[in-house]
């Protein structure tokens, strides 16, 4: 169990996004994804939970919350293979973690937890309720956003994690997060690029084929 739950080493700038639903943390991730010319991870949950109400009409109950972690942690190692040098993470296992003690009356399941406190991230890009509530299938306590953002931004807070606060228009919000993630990006050597290593491919197979030609001519 806890290597499905184990996050993969890859020396990259890893970012997430974090906070209540409805918070434009999909519309970030993907804004981010596309400037730096990377991947993102999305949300496993979502498709998850869809899928649960679509085939039995139920909504998340906490014996899904570990299939999910799970889940996320899978898609996530998969997609860091891909990454050019950031990887936006449009949530962690440390906002299952905050969903499962709302909701579930202070229950977290061990392995999550160990988890969720054990991956790392360099930094998390909270996000406030500043925006519009969109209603859908999933989402529920329109009227406790402030108290659910009060949850996350403890958990940030309890667990020394780096992080800033987005508020504002779209605009604003990405301007804030890609200066924090660009001097991040300043500060590690050597980073991981899914782009670079094609290159090196490419480059090793031409300089093979080369080699094999110029064999065969001599012959």
């Amino acid at each position: 169990m806890e290597k499905k739950l184990k996050q993969k080493p890859l020396n990259l700038v890893r970012i997430v996004l974090f906070g209540p639903e409805s918070t434009g943390k999909t519309t970030i991730s993907r804004h981010l994804a596309r400037h730096y010319n990377t991947v993102w991870a999305p949300e496993y949950a979502r498709q998850y939970l869809q899928d649960k109400w679509n085939n039995e009409r139920k909504t998340c109950e906490k014996e899904d919350l570990l299939p999910i972690a799970i889940g996320q942690m899978k898609l996530e190692n998969k997609l860091a293979k891909k990454a050019d040098k950031v990887l936006i993470c449009d949530t962690d296992l440390l906002e299952t973690k905050v969903y499962s003690e709302e909701y579930y009356g202070g229950f977290v399941d061990e392995n999550l937890d160990k988890a969720a406190n054990k991956n790392s991230y360099d930094l998390y890009l909270l996000t406030y309720i500043d925006t519009p509530w969109e209603e859908d299938d999933l989402r529920d306590r329109p009227e406790l956003r402030l108290e659910m953002f009060t949850a996350f931004e403890s958990a940030l807070k309890k667990h020394n994690k780096n992080y800033i606060l987005l508020k504002g228009d779209k605009g604003t919000r990405l301007k804030k997060a890609t200066e924090a993630i660009d001097k991040l990006i300043e500060e590690k050597e050597n980073l991981y690029s899914f782009s670079d290593s094609l290159q090196d491919l490419d480059m090793h197979f031409s300089h093979q084929n080369t080699n094999d030609f110029g064999t065969s001519f001599d012959y």
